[in-house]
């Protein structure tokens, strides 16, 4: 599948199921313990570097970018659908939401102290991952901080209805040493990762799910403070 496709038919999905999916899905994100638990570390890294704001790449409906805000991260969303970025806006109206594609963000290099990416790669074919990783060590300042969420396996599944509307989407399982290879191959260094098992919320099939904290290593010479943290407004 070429990048084109692929987004199309991203972009085609999320504009179907934007409302209803704002409705299912952050429910299933306050229940999962873990993942808020990673990124409760991730934020309080961070802050601790203080080297430029967080994107929240794939926000959807805008809840993680909302809990970042709530744990002291300047936080902003980019979406490839625009719908679904309008019901961002809608229910954060405080909070800065942009339409955009990860493997061709319009950020300027070394710009954020943070990229998240919650369940945002799923939809991305695997080849087409190093793109999409080379992309977030690009914006991430030296010392920056990257957290992924995904599905843990080897599958594909084509889903032709899901929240209600028939669409056309692939979803990917990728494992995570695969997953690290690949990060690691983009230049960044895989701190911890976390896979637990579906909770009650989810049903068996969806399997295992993962979490990978890396970061854009400090190259010699170089100092994470020297962001342009000043060119994301």
């Amino acid at each position: 599948m070429t990048e084109q496709t692929y987004l199309h038919a991203t972009r085609a999905a999320y504009d179907t199921v934007a409302v209803d999916y704002a409705e299912l899905v952050p429910p299933l994100f306050e229940a999962d313990l873990y993942g808020r638990a990673m990124i409760g570390a991730f934020a309080e890294l961070t802050r601790a570097l203080d080297a430029g704001p967080v994107a929240d790449l794939g926000c959807g409906p805008g809840h993680v970018t909302a809990h970042l805000q709530s744990l002291g991260v300047t936080a902003f969303g980019v979406d490839l659908s625009p719908e679904t970025v309008a019901v961002a806006r809608r229910r954060h109206p405080d909070l800065r939401f942009d339409e955009g594609s990860m493997s061709g963000l319009d950020l300027a290099d070394g710009s954020l102290g943070g990229v998240i990416a919650w369940y945002s790669i799923v939809h991305t074919p695997p080849e087409l991952l190093p793109v999409v990783f080379a992309e977030f060590h690009r914006v991430l300042v030296p010392g920056g901080h990257l957290l992924i969420a995904f599905k843990a396996g080897d599958r594909l599944r084509h889903l032709e209805h899901a929240y209600g509307h028939e669409l056309s989407l692939d979803v990917y399982w990728v494992a995570p040493d695969r997953i690290a290879e690949l990060l690691s191959q983009a230049g960044f260094t895989v701190d911890a990762r976390l896979i637990r098992e579906p909770n009650e919320q989810e049903k068996p099939r969806q399997g295992q799910q993962a979490y990978l904290l890396a970061r854009k290593p400090v190259e010699p010479g170089t100092r994470a403070a020297d962001s342009t943290r000043d060119t994301v407004q």
